[in-house]
């Protein structure tokens, strides 16, 4: 009698576990080292083997989120500071104005007290939350009298409001991103668990829009979203969650190059026309979902005899950006409601008429300044400057990207890019700099990811980050919690000031340590002199802004220093060099 027959699927092979649920590549140490090398490492290390991921992720999603709370206990931006006190009396106002006045209104409205200048989705954003928080009270959100209203009810619910749209959008999109990154580069699943709370509990994040206030992470977790789907080879979402990034903070701009250009390489190697245009169409059609309700709300407007502009009385004087051609329009005509609105909104997303740089941000333009007094400059001149000196530094790592679209190097494509955009562009505010520094903390979930090299570059990253927004969030009087979260992530990534464990490991080039070393360790110096410097030692009447110069010069080098970093590191993952430079790489390979 003849046997069973063969099955003709060859089973699974199960992947090879590394010992201690580790493995080699992500951490940087040899498969037979038992003991954790940084404090978040020892944190989790009891879980590594007998908690499941699913009852991990909760435990790691409350934490993160009860640090976020916690954080929200101190005071704000304008914190009982008038006459216009700071960024949470811009949300509140915007919250005010969407819920009170009609749509067509919004972007003309007192542009004097905070007027709304955000793309639609923030304002759609603004909208539901001044809804919500008028069910709980509608003095919150009254018109005109809830101007610079801080009552504790109020700030529970404002706090909250950031919490929620956080933990709807970022979050989910980081712990899908890690989960798809990690896998694709071979990481396992406990070691992407530390990966998860270092990105969660990264400080720049959490001081902005939890302590000074802010929605960065909803634009940011659309980013997230979009990479994420690229990992998973859907392109179609990828445009989706981009054009709400765009449609929430035009900021999303940093990174529009490379989503262009990892999209178009997808589409040109192999080439494929359908998904080029599928990509296209859905980008549009985006784009018109996103502007349907301003469009819309508008032509009922008008039906209804509202002005947009009805503090405007007899002769109404063109938008500033088509007053060349307000002429040739018909003002009669029933679409010039939705292009002056279209073109106030244009306007007041993009103020080019606010200068090179806005107060003293750690770029190129503002360092330079201090050598070079650019505002003598015609503002064309220095516009056309920040425009080749940006596509300069961001052509390089968006060809490489549109040559080698390979998902593992999106995240260093996008630090790159943005980088590029940090230090060379127009219009450049402090806390900028959360878009390139999203991107290069995502390195973390990478193969090389919690190794020394690329945890002591990231490290450096986000620390000098935090370490340029000082000047704002001083005037702001929240020096502590910029301290205590800060170097509550140092200790936990074993950084310096609180731990040197991030350098000096086997397997990697000697001169390459040491120079890493040399370089991040002159910054952490001098960082701590500023401090004492800064905080014992009064600036002499004529340089009243020393402290915060010698900031932005130190923070510009730095950033540079990791533009060149994330540029280098991209060039050799990408494969483009030499394969004797690849041999090397393998030698000498960063972890």
């Amino acid at each position: 009698m003849a046997g069973p027959s063969p099955s003709p699927h060859k089973p699974r092979r199960k992947a090879k576990r590394a010992v201690n649920g580790e493995s080699s590549l992500s951490t940087g140490r040899q498969p037979s080292a038992r003991t954790p090398s940084f404090p978040l490492e020892s944190f989790l290390w009891p879980a590594r083997g007998s908690v499941s991921q699913w009852e991990l992720l909760p435990l790691i999603l409350m934490v993160a989120g009860l640090f976020r709370w916690a954080a929200g206990l101190w005071g704000y931006s304008g914190f009982e500071k008038p006459p216009l006190f700071g960024d949470y009396e811009a949300q509140r106002h915007w919250m005010e104005i969407t819920t009170n006045l009609p749509i067509s209104q919004w972007y003309f409205h007192d542009l004097q007290w905070w007027g709304l200048d955000y793309p639609p989705l923030t304002a759609y954003h603004s909208w539901l939350c001044g809804k919500i928080g008028s069910l709980i009270d509608p003095s919150w959100f009254a018109l005109y009298a809830s101007r610079g209203l801080h009552s504790p009810a109020l700030k529970i619910f404002m706090r909250a409001t950031v919490v929620v749209s956080e933990y709807l959008i970022y979050v989910p999109a980081v712990v899908v991103f890690v989960r798809r990154f990690s896998r694709l580069s071979g990481v396992p699943t406990w070691t992407a668990s530390v990966a998860l709370v270092a990105i969660l509990m990264q400080p720049a994040t959490i001081l902005i829009d939890h302590v000074h206030f802010q929605y960065n992470t909803v634009m940011l977790g659309f980013v997230v979203s979009s990479i994420s789907s690229m990992l998973a080879g859907r392109y179609l979402w990828s445009a989706v969650f981009f054009v709400g990034a765009l449609g929430f903070k035009q900021m999303a701009l940093y990174y529009a190059f490379s989503v262009f250009a990892y999209l178009l390489g997808r589409c040109a190697f192999p080439v494929n026309i359908p998904r080029l245009v599928a990509v296209g169409a859905v980008t549009a059609v985006s784009f018109a979902i996103l502007l349907l309700p301003l469009i819309v709300g508008t032509l009922n407007d008008v039906r209804r005899g509202i002005d947009a502009r009805p503090d405007l009385k007899g002769h109404r004087p063109p938008l500033p950006l088509f007053a060349d051609l307000a002429g040739n329009l018909d003002t009669g005509a029933f679409y010039y409601p939705v292009v002056e609105q279209l073109v106030q909104m244009v306007h007041r997303v993009f103020p080019f008429a606010r200068g090179l740089f806005e107060d003293k941000v750690a770029n190129f333009w503002c360092a330079l300044n201090v050598v070079v007094k650019l505002r003598k400059y015609p503002s064309n001149l220095l516009q056309r400057g920040a425009l080749f000196a940006t596509f300069a530094s961001i052509v390089p790592p968006n060809l490489i990207l549109f040559f080698r679209p390979r998902k593992l190097l999106l995240p260093l494509a996008f630090a790159t890019t943005a980088w590029g955009f940090f230090l060379f562009s127009y219009q450049v505010h402090e806390k900028s700099v959360l878009l390139p520094l999203m991107p290069m903390t995502l390195l973390l979930a990478g193969g090389q990811g919690l190794g020394k090299n690329t945890r002591a570059w990231v490290g450096f990253a986000n620390i000098l980050g935090c370490w340029t927004m000082f000047p704002l969030l001083q005037r702001v009087d929240l020096k502590v919690p910029y301290t205590v979260l800060t170097l509550l992530w140092a200790y936990l990534l074993g950084l310096p000031p609180t731990s040197l464990s991030a350098y000096f490991q086997e397997g990697s080039s000697i001169w390459s340590q040491w120079a890493t070393a040399f370089i991040h360790g002159s910054f952490y110096l001098a960082i701590a002199l500023w401090h004492v410097f800064e905080a014992a030692v009064t600036p002499p009447p004529d340089k009243p802004d020393l402290w915060v110069v010698i900031n932005v010069g130190l923070g510009a080098g730095g950033f540079f220093l990791c533009y060149l970093w994330c540029l280098g590191s991209l060039v050799l993952e990408s494969g483009i060099l030499p394969k004797s430079w690849g041999s090397k790489r393998d030698k000498t390979k960063m972890q």
